[in-house]
């Protein structure tokens, strides 16, 4: 099983990315990790990473590509990896697939705009421990303040409501026109196309999982 997932921030990819690696017992994959450990293990593609991003530049999509593939050739991802993240744009997907880097499944979890910024922006932090609340689907017992401290609970800078539209805008631009990429390549006559599933992220967790993992049974 070798998916790709996308959604916009907010979206609930985190808590569903969890719930298919566990059931598919597959690697969540993260280009991030990826140059990290290449980084930390003195590899010559991680060193070439390294000096990229220590003079502020961006690390090529051709050396991203190239760890992508040395990392699905580890013995974990023997039954499959799921990339969370990846590839973010069209030229990252083109190269994914010039690479033939084959994928089964594009999943898109969709959730509209304005129940993202709610989503989002509704969240309250205690920063000591890390208890995350929301003002209208987990609101504390004391408006504003922790349930077990009493200390006072914090709007994150990242989840500020024009933080969020921000980090949509970037979606959206870069981001959302691998929906259409795909679908149209799932849509083609190329076998070797991923099939396309698109989920509504609204709803319960667990009503969300239902679905995805009864779609991907239905397409294996």
């Amino acid at each position: 099983m070798r998916i790709i997932l996308l959604g916009a921030p907010g979206a609930g990819k985190g808590t569903q990315a969890n719930f298919i690696r566990a059931h598919f017992s597959i690697p969540q994959i993260s280009t991030g990790d990826i140059l990290r450990n290449a980084v930390k293990a003195g590899t010559e593609l991680g060193m070439m990473a390294k000096k990229i991003m220590e003079s502020g530049g961006l690390v090529p999509d051709e050396i991203i590509i190239d760890l992508v593939r040395k990392r699905i050739e580890e013995p974990d991802c023997a039954n499959g990896f799921l990339f969370d993240g990846f590839p973010r744009t069209i030229p990252q997907a083109d190269a994914l697939r010039t690479a033939r880097v084959c994928i089964d499944h594009v999943v898109e979890i969709d959730v509209p705009d304005a129940e993202i910024i709610n989503r989002l922006s509704g969240r309250r932090v205690h920063p000591a421990s890390g208890r995350v609340y929301h003002v209208e689907f987990n609101p504390p017992a004391i408006a504003g303040k922790d349930d077990v401290t009493g200390e006072d609970l914090v709007l994150r800078d990242d989840d500020r409501e024009d933080t969020v539209r921000k980090r949509l805008q970037v979606y959206h631009d870069q981001t959302l026109p691998l929906v259409g990429y795909y679908l149209e390549w799932a849509n083609s006559n190329d076998p070797e196309a991923p099939g396309y599933i698109k989920i509504a992220g609204t709803g319960s967790v667990e009503t969300i999982q239902e679905n995805i993992i009864a779609a991907l049974g239905q397409r294996r």
